[in-house]
């Protein structure tokens, strides 16, 4: 009884060392998983920019682009070329190398001018052959007379002192006279009126009108009539007799208040001349 009493007590008091834990299960192997992508880090921001460090010796600044060109001096044959019917006064600029001339001047800033241009009509009002007459220098002198070595706004001719000074020179052999009416100016150089009938470019260094008459002067008339008058037919010289009753014959007339035939002939010329030039410019 004692005995059965200290195995009891033995029991309780070390339950754990009698209980045996009841066989587990055997356990299936543990499947693996798939595979999980790697995971991208998130991105952080990134940290603020520091302030350069300023160098000890500073770098040269970078060399800039260069800009356009200015543009040059106006080309008056390509402003004439543009503005069309202007084909004659253009081979003339051309044929006297004036343009050139013009183009040196207004690439000096300081330098400007007006020009007076013809159109074709004003030349085709010319009598047939007229410009074929003129000479190489003559040629030249006719297209200086149509610039004036300064700049004149249409304003400006209200003001102007005539005669007005032109590239072809002295002002006593090129006169030009300037006036206005209204809003319309009048050029007058003598033997040959006419107007400004309108703007053909202005940039306050070049003025250029369009006329309706070619400036041609009164000494190119005459050059021209002079070399198609008639050759003076040569004289014989007169005998003794002949001259003694022909300076008699002159005393007579002379005496009696009579021109001579000579005199009447010159003087019949010198009328023919101015009537042929009157005609010419009408």
């Amino acid at each position: 009884m004692l005995n059965q009493l200290l195995l009891i007590i033995t029991f309780l008091c070390f339950p754990t060392a009698f209980a045996q834990s009841p066989a587990l299960p055997p356990q299936p192997p543990a499947t693996q998983s798939p595979a999980q992508p790697p995971q991208v880090p998130a991105t952080q921001s990134p940290p603020p920019a520091l302030a350069p460090q300023v160098p000890l010796v500073q770098s040269p600044p970078a060399q800039l682009a260069p800009g356009p060109a200015p543009p040059g001096p106006p080309n008056i044959t390509a402003i004439l070329e543009k503005a069309g019917h202007f084909s004659t006064y253009i081979r003339l600029l051309k044929a006297t190398q004036i343009d050139n001339q013009i183009y040196k001047l207004l690439n000096d800033s300081s330098q400007s001018l007006t020009v007076f241009a013809p159109s074709d009509n004003a030349f085709g009002n010319l009598t047939t052959g007229t410009l074929n007459s003129f000479s190489d220098e003559q040629k030249v002198q006719l297209v200086k007379f149509h610039v004036i070595p300064s700049f004149l706004s249409i304003p400006a001719f209200q003001t102007v002192s005539n005669p007005l000074s032109t590239q072809a020179g002295s002002t006593v052999q090129y006169p030009m006279n300037v006036t206005m009416a209204g809003n319309l100016v009048n050029i007058r150089i003598g033997i040959v009126n006419t107007t400004v009938i309108g703007t053909v470019y202005s940039n306050k260094q070049l003025a250029m009108y369009q006329v309706d008459r070619v400036l041609l002067l009164l000494s190119f008339f005459v050059s021209i009539l002079l070399a198609l008058a008639p050759s003076k037919p040569v004289k014989k010289a007169p005998s003794p007799v002949s001259d003694q009753s022909a300076s008699s014959t002159d005393a007579s007339v002379q005496a009696s208040g009579v021109v001579p035939h000579r005199a009447f002939n010159v003087a019949v010329w010198f009328a023919g001349l101015v009537i042929a030039v009157v005609c010419f410019c009408l």
